[in-house]
């Protein structure tokens, strides 16, 4: 029979207690009974092998002589090389661990007829109750048996990589001696390079995260005779039940995955962008420790700025609006071997899966791309036009959809966000068009209701009616020159003096042969009228040459601009 038998095979044994005797005679050999077997024994003592065992010894009468249990050390020794007593060399042959049994040893194979000093008196027969502790032997090897492990195993534990693992810790008869658990904090270490014992820098090698394995150790692998503290005696067998929690190498970079990228992407983020993305946020256990859904709000930041740590800014550039990756960042690129208050432990990787909603730089114009357009296009918008338009209006991401069907705006008078009055510029009525305003030509950093914070906005436009209109300040504008001497012909029965009525029929004409327009928008009574009160200064009804007067102003494009 091999030294170890495979050290998980489970021998069930069906009787409990077993006692075997030899024939009565002048040579007697060891009586013994095995009044405790455990239920499983993976492995019996052999000669060779070393033994750690308590135990009382008395006398046939029940005297004791000797007890390990009194001195709080248990015997160690190798068995079968005669340096025990020949009787309990033979009476602890076959033993398992965490068995007891009783021993009992005539003169011969004890202190013969010589005894033992004053404790033992010459051809005495010697009982001993022994419990075995812990087995071992110099040829033994780190053995290992993994427990559970998850279906995908992508990456090993290496020499020099860094861990993060629980484990908890107990003799080989049992007995805890240390637990990660109980003081709620991973063992964190690097691999292979000597922080461990031996035995344990071999016994990771291999595991995945995720990874149960129990670990065994012989004494000469772990403490060997110097035992650790008052926990671990001398020649301690050791055993841990380890639970791989992350790993990494102080080498690694970022890793990206790629999980979905939309089947267009006109652009893809840089450095100086700033994004808007969601995300959820793991260690590599699969526990959670932060996620923007449960705030129903994005994160929003900067890229390559500084603002976010080291491996997010890295991984968010060269992203496209609408993709969606997992991003595994090392701990050199993340917290840190500080970690971050109670969330994040020192040291841990972190595994973001995000999704990108919107993007934009602050220097963005807006975009437009015209999707429809009539053959005739003789007249277009422009700053002071009164136009009727339809839109859509959604988030990069699709949300929002506000549909507006037919409001009515003066271009350049601020009734609109910028980037809106900008896209609705240039359009023909008939024309449509999908205009992109960044944040900072829509609602900025503040949102409004429904949009959020820094979101880009997604427009589908369409021109329904368009007023030409004046200057702002104007009611009324002479689209050439005005007649010239102007009383004369606004004095149209020639009697030197215009009243209402007369200036009324006078600037309907204007407007109606296309020489004069009034601002759209407008009742044009109401505009007339108060022009006409702008001209009669003295207030009596009616208005003479020497009351007429013109605000005249040239635009940037030398326009002449006139006003009664």
């Amino acid at each position: 029979m091999g030294r170890w038998k495979s050290i998980f095979a489970l021998i069930l044994l069906c009787v409990t207690g077993t006692h075997v005797s030899s024939s009565p005679g002048p040579l007697e050999d060891v009586v013994i009974d095995r009044y405790d077997i455990p239920r499983v024994c993976p492995r019996e003592v052999q000669t060779g092998d070393f033994v750690r065992y308590h135990y009382n010894g008395t006398f046939t009468d029940g005297k004791k002589f000797d007890s390990s249990h009194e001195r709080g050390a248990p015997f160690s020794g190798q068995v079968g090389l005669g340096r025990l007593i020949t009787g309990l060399d033979r009476g602890v042959q076959g033993m398992c661990v965490n068995e007891r049994r009783k021993v009992t040893v005539p003169p011969h194979l004890a202190y013969g007829s010589i005894g033992a000093g004053d404790v033992i008196p010459a051809d005495t027969v010697l009982v001993f109750d022994v419990v075995l502790l812990d087995i071992w032997n110099t040829e033994d090897k780190v053995q290992t048996r993994t427990l559970s492990k998850p279906e995908s195993c992508k990456r090993l534990v290496e020499a020099t990589d860094f861990i993060r693992y629980h484990y908890n810790g107990t003799l080989l008869n049992g007995v805890p001696f240390d637990s990660s658990h109980s003081r709620n904090g991973t063992y964190d270490t690097y691999v292979g390079m000597g922080y461990l014992i031996k035995g344990m820098d071999e016994g990771l090698i291999g595991m995945c995260v995720g990874e149960t394995r129990t670990i065994i150790i012989p004494p000469f692998l772990a403490y060997e005779e110097k035992g650790y503290g008052t926990a671990i005696p001398s020649q301690a067998t050791l055993v841990f039940e380890v639970f791989m929690i992350d790993l990494f190498n102080p080498k690694d970079d970022i890793a990206v995955v790629v999980k979905e990228v939309p089947k267009t992407c006109t652009r893809k983020t840089v450095v100086g962008d700033y994004i808007r993305y969601h995300y959820n946020g793991t260690f590599q256990d699969g526990s959670g420790f932060d996620t923007s859904y449960q705030r129903n709000s994005t994160y929003n930041t900067y890229i390559g700025m500084g603002y976010v740590i080291q491996g997010m800014d890295k991984a968010l550039q060269g992203l496209c609006i609408g993709e969606k990756r997992r991003v595994i960042l090392p701990p050199h690129m993340a917290y840190g071997e500080k970690g971050t208050g109670d969330l994040i432990p020192g040291s841990a990787v972190l595994i973001f899966d995000i999704h990108v909603i919107d993007f934009h730089n602050p220097k963005d114009l807006i975009e437009i791309k015209v999707t429809s357009k009539p053959k005739k296009c003789n007249l277009t918008s422009e700053v002071d036009d009164l136009i009727q338009y339809r839109y859509n209006c959604s988030l990069m991401d699709g949300t929002l959809d506000h549909y507006e069907n037919a409001p009515i705006t003066t271009l350049g008078a601020n009734k609109v966000i910028e980037g809106l009055d900008e896209g609705l510029r240039g359009m023909c009525v008939g024309e449509k068009r999908v205009v992109i305003v960044p944040p900072h030509l829509g609602h900025g950093e503040n949102g409004a209701k429904g949009v959020p914070s820094s979101a880009v906005l997604h427009f589908e436009l369409e021109l329904l009616d368009l007023q030409k209109g004046v200057p702002d300040g104007y009611m009324f504008v002479w689209l050439g020159d005005s007649p010239d001497p102007l009383f004369p012909a606004m004095d149209l029965n020639k009697d030197l003096s215009v009243p209402l009525e007369e200036f009324t029929a006078f600037i309907n004409l204007q407007v109606a042969e296309g020489t004069g327009r009034l601002r759209p928008g407008m009742d044009a009574d109401g505009i007339i009228k108060d022009m006409f009160n702008n001209q009669d200064r003295n207030t009596d009804g009616k208005i003479v040459a020497e009351e007429l007067k013109l605000k005249v102003e040239e635009d940037s494009d030398r326009a002449r601009h006139e006003e009664l």
